[in-house]
This record gives C-alpha cells, sequence and structure tokens, in this order.
C-alpha cells in the first residue's frame, strides 16, 4: 500500500474517531519494529497508563510487559489534565523534548509513538503559538532521525481536530470505523505520502486475536498465470463432461442454482476428491457450522471428517452478518495466507450481501483475483430463485458474479422424474466441454448420472477460447 513502509526518520500521522485502532496501529508498529527489526522505540502517552496500555494489548496476543523489561520499549505516560491548565505567559514544549530525549536516551530508541498528540494542546486558545509549537515537535523528531507515529483525533470539517497536524506531517493515514446497516467495517486510506507514489483507495482491515490485519484488496493486477493442468471435479460423469479432464487448476467455478438442486453435494464432491490427492482444501460456508456440513455431506457418502482429522481440510464457518463485505474478505485473505490450500470453496456466494451491486461486485472481483494470483483452484456456489426447469438468471447473478468465473455450472431441478436434476456448463474457458444437459440424482452415495453418451464429439461439444 506504501510501496515499502512508512518514511523513516519523518513523522506519520494516523488520524480517526474513536474505535477505529490508533492506539493499536501505533503500538504494533513500535511492537514489531523492536521484535522484527530491531529498533527500540517510545511510547508516548496522555491518556492510559502504562498499565492500562499492557492490559489492552495483552488480549491481542502482544506481551508488551516483556518488552518494556527487556528495555526494547519504553513508555512515557505524560498526565495532562485540561481542567487544571490555566493558559498563562508563553507556551512552549521544551520540558517535554527534554522527558522524550531521555526516553529515548534509555531505551537508545529509532521510534516513538505520541498518543495522542491533542492532548497536548488541549488547553490552548492561540492557534499562532499552537500552530507554531507543532512545527518545532515535528522539526525536533526529524532532526534526531526518530521515526514517529503520531495519532490524532478527527475534526469535524478537518482530518484532525486542529486541522494542521496533515499539513505538517510527511505521511497522513486516515483510519474510519463505520456502521452501515448494523455492521461494522473499519477501512484504511493512505491519505499524502511526500516522495513517494502509494495507494490512494481504501482499504477493509480487521482488529481481531492477531492485531490488525489488512488486505489491500483494490491494488490487485490481471498478472496472474494461467496454468494448462486439470483437476477433478470429483465426479466421473462430470469430468467426461470437461473433456475427461475436469476443472482447469487455478481456476474460478461458479455452480449456481436453485434450492435443492446439488449445489453443495457437487462442491463436496470437488473436496473430497482434492483431499485424496493429498491436497489441502480450505471451504468457507455462511449456512452451515462445520458439523452440520460434514454430517450432510456424510449422508451422501462423502466423508469429509477423515480429511479434517488428517489436517487437510479446514472449515470456516460465519454467519454473513458477523462481518462486512469486505471484512469477509479480509478474513479470508488471512486464513488462507495462512493455512496455503490448493483449493476453496465458498458457500454460498449469495449470502454475502450488505452492500450495494457495486460494492458486491468489487468484493467479488477482489476475491477472484486475488485467489487466480495464488493459483488456488476456487468453486462458488451461488443460490438463485426460481424452482424447476424455470429457474435460470436473475438480477442477482447479473451484478456480474458469472462474468468473473472460468467455468460456470448451471442446475435446475425437474418436476415429475423422480428427483432428477438437471446440470447444463454454460462455459468453460480455454477448455471443450459438453454442450447438452446432463440428468443426475442425489442418492446416499453420491450424485449419480446415467453415463454421458460417448466421448465428447464435435456436435456435444463446444470450444471457449
Amino acid at each position: 500500500m506504501t510501496a515499502g513502509g512508512l518514511p523513516r526518520g519523518r513523522a506519520t500521522l494516523v488520524a480517526g474517531g474513536p474505535g477505529c485502532g490508533k492506539t493499536l496501529f501505533a503500538l504494533e508498529f513500535l511492537m514489531n519494529g523492536a521484535v522484527q527489526f530491531d529498533e527500540p522505540g517510545v511510547f508516548v502517552t496522555f491518556e492510559e497508563t502504562p498499565k492500562d496500555l499492557e492490559l489492552n494489548v495483552r488480549s491481542l496476543g502482544y506481551d508488551l510487559a516483556r518488552l518494556v523489561k527487556t528495555r526494547r520499549i519504553a513508555i512515557e505516560y505524560i498526565r495532562v489534565e485540561r481542567a487544571e491548565i490555566e493558559e498563562t505567559g508563553e507556551y512552549d514544549l521544551e520540558a517535554l523534548f527534554i522527558r522524550l530525549d531521555d526516553a529515548l536516551r534509555s531505551v537508545k530508541g529509532k521510534r516513538i509513538v505520541l498518543d495522542t498528540v491533542e492532548s497536548l494542546f488541549g488547553g490552548l486558545a492561540d492557534g499562532g503559538i499552537l500552530r507554531a509549537e507543532l512545527r518545532r515537535l515535528f522539526g525536533w523528531l526529524k532532526e534526531r532521525n526518530i521515526t514517529a507515529v503520531i495519532t490524532g483525533e478527527k475534526g469535524d470539517k478537518t482530518l484532525t481536530r486542529q486541522g494542521l497536524e496533515e499539513y505538517i506531517s510527511d505521511c497522513v493515514i486516515a483510519l474510519d470505523h463505520r456502521v452501515i446497516d448494523q455492521i461494522s467495517t473499519r477501512r484504511l486510506r493512505v491519505v499524502k505520502y511526500r516522495g513517494s507514489s502509494h495507494g490512494t483507495n481504501e482499504y477493509p482491515f480487521l482488529i481481531d486475536r492477531d492485531g490488525i490485519a489488512v488486505l489491500p484488496v483494490t491494488s490487485l493486477q490481471l498478472q496472474h498465470t494461467a496454468s494448462n493442468d486439470h483437476i477433478s471435479t470429483g465426479l466421473r460423469w462430470l469430468d467426461r463432461m470437461f473433456d475427461n479432464r475436469g476443472y482447469l487448476e487455478g481456476s474460478s467455478i461458479l455452480i449456481s442454482g436453485s434450492a435443492g438442486t446439488g449445489k453443495t453435494s457437487i462442491a463436496g464432491h470437488f473436496v473430497d476428491a482434492a483431499c485424496r490427492r493429498g491436497l489441502r482444501a480450505l471451504s468457507f460456508t455462511f449456512e452451515e457450522s462445520p458439523a452440520q456440513y460434514t454430517r450432510n455431506m456424510g449422508s451422501i457418502g462423502i466423508n469429509l471428517s477423515r480429511w479434517i482429522k488428517k489436517g487437510l481440510l479446514r472449515v470456516h464457518a460465519a454467519r454473513p452478518t458477523l462481518y462486512g463485505l469486505e471484512a469477509h474478505l479480509a478474513t479470508m485473505h488471512r486464513d488462507i495466507d495462512q493455512f496455503k490450500p490448493a483449493v476453496v470453496v465458498v458457500d454460498p456466494l449469495s449470502s454475502l450481501g450488505g452492500g450495494t451491486v457495486g460494492e458486491i461486485h468489487a468484493t467479488l472481483i477482489r476475491l477472484v483475483d486475488y485467489l487466480k494470483t495464488q493459483q488456488i483452484t476456487a468453486v462458488f456456489t451461488h443460490l438463485i430463485s426460481g424452482t424447476g426447469a424455470a429457474a435460470g438468471l436473475n438480477k442477482d447473478i447479473e451484478v456480474g458474479v458469472s462474468s468473473l468465473m472460468d467455468t460456470w455450472i448451471l442446475l435446475r431441478n425437474t418436476p415429475g422424474r423422480g428427483g432428477d436434476r438437471q446440470l447444463l456448463i454454460i462455459k468453460s474457458r480455454g477448455m471443450s466441454h459438453a454442450a447438452d444437459e446432463q440428468r443426475f440424482r442425489i442418492t446416499s452415495g453420491g450424485l449419480a448420472a446415467d453415463e454421458v453418451p460417448g466421448a465428447l464429439t464435435a456436435a456435444t461439444r463446444i470450444r471457449k477460447d
């Protein structure tokens, strides 16, 4: 996002409203610097005591007390009580500079955090003095080549309360915590970065047990490679419909249909076949718990529990309303990055609502692009309205879901034919595939179909370039 990180030896302003993650952002910057890059630092707090800070970050897995004890981080608590401030005579920060210099020397600090800078100037009414002392503070840090993160509170009509810090900072990062339709989403934006190119879009981020997780989803580009290898669908008769080879590896497959047409079952066969080959699989389900999912698959002869026990399959279950739309995407990114699967299933894609048509489409583009970049074969199920032979496209599909996919399979119920369903391959880019509908049944032994008649001939197959 920043093309390399924050500006070394200069000040970065992190601004935002309450609860958006400013203090945590600053603490991660300081602690990761001390642990990963051998750059000790000082955390200057005007609102929280050292004990409060240690307790607050402990729940996120950070041992701040240990870093303080080993002199990797120093915490300087400066109590500023606005009710006890009376403005008289000249005002300057000379005493603060002495304390900061002493704290930096105590740990040989190279980084510093000031949280929050407004606390220093809350009792001042003279804008001229305020502006001059802010410039002195930033200049004092730059003279000592200290990399600084300074947090600031959001103003009414300006980025910060004073409206000055953003102009004298070399880098400005805005954090936002918004609630839309009772769903919370946090976003981050690099407002400016002097002397460097940087991403300018908003990026969703999460605060969870691992701290801050950010996914630069809007920076992905069409630079992924394309494989000519194939992976089995898990169903022999369905493989035959794909020129006897199955899906292309690293491709995205959409399985759409109305309720009860077998979308989850086809995806389950695909996961089972991948695990049989020793490949890791990650399934995101938004309607069933992991126990319910594995039980239901067992009823049609697919034993997924064994793959979970062997560590080849991981099932991530969450209600769509648990996060915002892009926060779900950030969660998926983190799980994929940690587990490193070869195949991914998202079931059903249609549950990821909570946004406008444009937001849903943008999120799906980011998800598909990320999976393609990682060369992960992905199967998405999508619920569409309608029943029987009339089930088909609707306005939900028209948001562009199908255009993002390499392969699109449409399922329909067949009324009056003993539970038969119909499967039609609408498209499959880059490979031959059957053009006719195929009837199949859901049985206790899996999805069964009449044998696909003969090898694929010129009359029964089409080519998608």
